[in-house]
C-alpha cells in the first residue's frame, strides 16, 4: 500500500441532517430523545409482561421477544448519538466505534429480516394448517429458528466490516449519515470502493429480498386460504390475527426497499430527505412495533389491562392502609 493510502483519520464526524439550520437541533435532539424513551418503555412493557405471565410463553411470542431484542439492542445502538450529535454538539465519533456501530446496525437489521420471516412461518402454518400447528410450531422449532436467525445473520455482516475496516481513510472523515452504516464509511475510503460497494449491495439484496420473498409467498397463500372460508366471522378473525404481523412487516421492508432500489429505477432525492427515510425505517418500527402488537393482540392487550388493574387495585389498598394507620 504506498504510504499515501496510509489511514490517517482518528475519527469520524456523524453530519446527521447536512441542511439543518442549528436553531432546530434542540427540537430534533428532544425529539429522537422521546423516540428512544417511547421505544424502551414500549418495549420494556412487553419484556415485563412476557417474564410475569406465563399464558405469554407461546411460539409467537417468543418471536416476538426477539423482535423486541433486536429493537432495543439497535435503538441503543444508534439514537444516543443521535441525540448527542444535536444536543451536546457531539458529532464525533472514534474510528473503531465507528465500526463497532456499523457491525451492530447490519447484524441487528439482518436479525429483525428474518425474524420477521420466522413470524411469517408461524401465522402460515397456523392459519394453513390449523390442525397441525401445535405439532410442526413447537415453542423448541421457534426457539431453534430464532438461534439460526440470529446466527445466520453473522458471517456475512462480520466479513463485510472486516473487509472495510483496514481500507485506507486519508483525510476525509465526515459521515452523511446519522450513524455509521457501511455505504456512508466506505465513500470515504481513498481507494475505488467498487469491490466493496457492489458485494455488499447483493448482501443486502439477499438478507432483504429473500425474506421478503417468503414472507409474500406466506401471506399470499394465507390470503386465498382466507378467500376459501365460508363463514364471514372466521375470516374476519384470521384477517384481523394476520394484519398485526402485516404492518410490521410493511414498517421494516417498503421503506427499506424503496431506499435500496431507488437510485437503480431511476428515483432520486436530497441528502436530508434521504436520511430522513433510513431514520423512518431505521427508528419508527421499534416505536410502533409494541404499540402494534400490544394493541391488536388480544390476548397481549388482555394480560396488560390484568396487570395495570392488578396495580391499580394494590396501589388503592396500600392507600387506605396508610389514611388508616394515621387515622389511628
Amino acid at each position: 500500500m504506498p504510504e499515501g493510502n496510509i489511514t490517517s483519520v482518528k475519527n469520524f464526524i456523524i453530519v446527521g441532517f447536512p441542511g439543518l439550520h442549528p436553531n432546530y437541533y434542540g427540537l430534533v435532539s428532544a425529539a429522537m430523545f422521546l423516540v428512544y424513551v417511547c421505544t424502551l418503555v414500549g418495549n420494556g412493557i412487553f419484556l415485563t409482561l412476557f417474564a410475569r405471565e406465563k399464558s405469554l410463553r407461546k411460539p409467537m411470542y417468543y418471536i416476538i421477544l426477539n423482535l423486541v431484542a433486536c429493537d432495543v439492542m439497535f435503538s441503543t445502538t444508534t439514537l444516543p448519538k443521535i441525540i448527542a450529535r444535536y444536543w451536546f454538539n457531539d458529532a464525533g465519533i472514534s474510528f473503531l466505534g465507528c465500526f463497532i456501530q456499523m457491525y451492530f446496525v447490519h447484524y441487528l437489521s439482518s436479525v429483525n429480516s428474518f425474524v420477521l420471516a420466522i413470524m411469517a412461518f408461524d401465522r402460515y402454518v397456523a392459519v394453513c394448517n390449523p390442525l397441525r400447528y401445535p405439532m410442526i410450531v413447537k415453542d423448541s422449532t421457534v426457539i431453534i429458528l430464532c438461534i439460526l436467525a440470529w446466527l445466520l445473520a453473522e458471517p456475512g455482516v462480520l466479513t463485510m466490516v472486516i473487509r472495510a475496516y483496514p481500507l485506507p481513510y486519508c483525510s476525509a472523515n465526515t459521515i452523511m449519515q446519522c450513524y455509521c452504516d457501511h455505504v456512508s464509511i466506505t465513500r470515504l475510503a481513498c481507494t475505488d470502493r467498487t469491490p466493496y460497494g457492489f458485494p455488499t449491495f447483493v448482501l443486502a439484496m439477499v438478507v432483504l429480498l429473500c425474506p421478503l420473498a417468503f414472507i409474500l409467498y406466506s401471506y399470499g397463500t394465507i390470503i386465498l386460504a382466507v378467500i376459501q372460508i365460508s363463514s364471514t366471522q372466521g375470516r374476519l378473525k384470521t384477517i384481523s390475527t394476520c394484519s398485526t404481523q402485516l404492518m410490521i412487516i410493511a414498517l421494516f421492508f417498503i421503506p427499506r426497499c424503496f431506499n435500496y432500489l431507488a437510485p437503480y429505477i431511476g428515483i432520486s432525492f436530497s441528502a436530508d430527505a434521504q436520511i430522513l427515510v433510513i431514520l423512518l425505517y431505521s427508528l419508527l418500527p421499534p416505536m410502533i412495533n409494541p404499540l402494534i402488537y400490544c394493541i391488536r393482540t388480544k390476548e397481549v392487550k388482555e394480560t396488560l389491562t390484568k396487570n395495570l388493574a392488578r396495580s391499580t387495585l394494590l396501589q388503592f389498598v396500600k392507600q387506605k392502609v396508610h389514611i388508616s394507620a394515621i387515622c389511628h
